[in-house]
C-alpha cells in the first residue's frame, strides 16, 4: 500500500541565500520535495548586495589606487581617472557572472519549487506564503539579517545610507560619515576614499576593527588616516544628526569634547539583526531579538525546524552560513547527526592590506586564562616586500605552551589567500614547528608565515 502523504513538501527551505541554498539544492537531489521560499532578491545577501558587488568595487579601488602610485616603478600613471558609471556597469557584470545574484530559475532547474514571498508560521508544520497555505515535515530557517540603525536622534529624519543602499548611488558622495568601524566600515571607507570622497570613520571602541587583535587596528588606522586621508574617531559616541539644505550635521562626543561635522551623506555599519520576524513562536521555535536558538545539530526547539547563517545571530561569513546549510541537509537526511566545525572558520576584511585571521585572538586567549606563545614576523623582514615596494604588515601567530597553533592573523596583500595554510594547521593541530619546517616559496608574501613560526619554534 502506498504511503500516505501528508504534508506538500519533504523540506521547506525560508530564505535563499547561502544559509538555504546549499540544503536546498542538497535535498533535492537525494530526491526529496523541496520548496524555497524568498521575501526578497533570490541568492540572498552576498551574491546581490555584499560580498560579490562590494568586492568587485573593491578589488577595481585597489588596482586604480596602485596604477595611480606606479610613478615609483617608472610607470606614466599619475594622471589616471576613472568613470563612476562604467564602475557600476563592472559590479553589475561580477555579480551576473557568479550567477547566484537573482537565480530563482537555477532552483527550478532543480526541481525545487519556488515562493517569491514573505513566509509566516502558522503551525509548527505550516506556513503561509503569499496568501497560500504549505506544509512540510521538515524546514531550515535562514532568512538572514538586516543592518540595524543606531539609535542616534535625528538619524531617520536626516537620512542614511547602508553597505546595500551606497551600492546604487549614482556618484560617491563628496564627504561620507561611516559609522561603524569594523570589517564592513574599514572596507568602505577605504574604497571611498580612494574615489575622492572626504571619509569620516568613527568607532566607539577604542581601535578599529575591534574583534581583531590590537596590532591589526592600529596599523589600519595609520594606513587609512596617512595614506587616504580617512580621519579616523575612535572612542567615539554620535550625539545627534542634522539636516542643514542638502548637507546633514553629525554631532558627536570624542574624549569628552563634543565636536560636529558636516557632510553630504552617513552610511550606518554598525551591525546587523537577524529577520526573525515570521511567525516562529506559531511553531514553538525558540528565539530572542538575538537570533533562534538552535543545539548543536542546529535543530530548533521544534526538532524538525532547522536554522542556518545570520538569523542564529552569531556571524556574518558567508562560508559559515554555507557549512550550517550543509550540516542542516545532512542532519534532515541522516538519522546520524554531525555538528559544524567552526574551528578553522577565516574572518576576512578586503581592505589594502587585507586582514584574515582564524582561530583564537589574543584577546580570546587571556579570557580564557590560557598559557600562550607568540610572535610577529613584520612584512619588511621578506624579499616580496623589496620587490612589491610594500612594508605595511605582518603575520602573528600564537600558540598553546607545546607550540600548537592556537590562533593567527596575517595583515599582507592577498591575506585572504595565505590565511588558509594556517586555518589548516589550527585545524588539525600542527606545531608551529611543522609549518615553519614546510618549505615556503621564495619572494611569496607566505614566507612571512614561515618566519612568524619558525620564531616560536626555535
Amino acid at each position: 500500500m502506498a504511503k500516505k502523504v501528508r504534508f506538500d513538501f519533504d523540506l521547506i527551505v525560508i530564505g535563499s541565500g547561502a544559509g538555504g541554498s546549499a540544503a536546498a539544492s542538497i535535498a533535492a537531489r537525494r530526491g526529496l520535495r523541496v520548496a524555497i521560499v524568498e521575501a526578497d532578491t533570490f541568492g540572498g545577501d552576498s551574491p546581490n548586495w555584499s560580498d560579490v558587488p562590494t568586492k568587485s568595487l573593491l578589488h577595481a579601488a585597489h588596482l586604480y589606487d596602485e596604477a595611480r602610485e606606479g610613478t615609483r616603478f617608472g610607470l606614466r600613471s599619475g594622471t589616471l581617472g576613472y568613470n563612476y558609471p562604467s564602475l557600476r556597469a563592472w559590479k553589475d557584470l561580477a555579480v551576473k557572472r557568479t550567477g547566484a545574484g537573482g537565480n530563482r530559475k537555477f532552483y527550478e532547474n532543480e526541481g525545487i519549487a519556488t515562493f517569491n514571498s514573505p513566509a509566516h508560521f502558522l503551525s509548527p508544520n505550516e506556513i503561509s506564503v503569499n496568501r497560500r497555505h504549505l506544509s512540510a515535515e521538515h524546514f531550515v530557517v535562514a532568512t538572514g539579517s538586516h543592518w540595524v540603525m543606531p539609535d542616534v536622534p535625528g538619524l531617520m529624519d536626516a537620512g542614511y545610507l547602508t553597505p546595500r543602499t551606497l551600492l546604487e548611488s549614482i556618484r560617491p558622495p563628496k564627504s561620507l560619515f561611516i559609522i561603524g568601524g569594523g570589517t564592513n566600515g574599514v572596507e568602505i571607507a577605504q574604497m571611498m576614499a580612494i574615489f575622492g570622497t572626504k571619509v569620516y570613520l568613527s568607532e566607539v571602541a577604542a581601535r578599529l576593527l575591534p574583534k581583531e587583535d590590537e596590532e591589526v587596528g592600529i596599523l589600519m588606522e595609520r594606513l587609512l588616516a596617512e595614506d587616504k586621508g580617512v580621519s579616523i574617531l575612535t572612542q567615539t559616541r554620535i550625539l545627534s544628526v542634522q539636516r542643514q539644505a542638502l548637507r546633514k550635521k553629525v554631532t558627536f562626543t570624542r574624549g569628552g569634547v563634543e565636536r560636529t561635522v558636516q557632510v553630504d551623506e552617513i552610511l550606518i555599519a554598525t551591525g546587523r539583526r537577524p529577520n526573525v520576524d515570521l511567525g516562529l513562536e506559531n511553531a514553538s521555535v525558540a528565539y530572542t531579538p538575538k537570533g533562534i536558538e538552535v543545539n548543536s545539530h542546529l535543530q530548533t526547539s521544534s526538532r524538525h525546524i532547522y536554522a542556518a547563517g545570520d538569523v542564529l545571530g552569531h556571524s556574518s561569513h558567508t562560508h559559515t552560513a554555507l557549512l550550517e546549510s550543509r550540516v542542516a541537509a545532512h542532519n534532515i537526511l541522516n538519522k546520524q547527526k554531525i555538528s559544524p566545525d567552526y574551528t578553522a572558520t577565516p574572518r576576512l576584511t578586503f581592505s589594502y592590506p587585507g586582514v584574515a585571521s582564524v582561530g583564537l585572538s589574543e584577546d580570546d586567549c587571556i579570557k580564557r586564562d590560557l598559557t600562550i606563545k607568540k610572535s610577529i614576523a613584520p612584512l619588511n623582514m621578506i624579499a616580496r616586500s623589496n620587490t612589491s615596494d610594500f612594508r605595511d604588515g605582518f603575520v602573528k601567530v600564537i600558540t598553546d605552551k607545546n607550540g600548537v597553533l592556537l590562533g593567527a592573523t596575517v595583515v599582507a596583500p592577498h591575506a585572504a589567500e595565505i590565511i588558509h595554510e594556517l586555518a589548516l594547521a589550527v585545524k588539525y593541530k600542527l606545531t608551529a614547528a611543522q609549518v615553519s619546517a614546510t618549505p615556503h616559496a621564495f619572494l611569496s608574501w607566505s614566507e612571512a608565515v614561515r618566519v612568524a613560526t619558525g620564531r616560536i619554534s626555535s
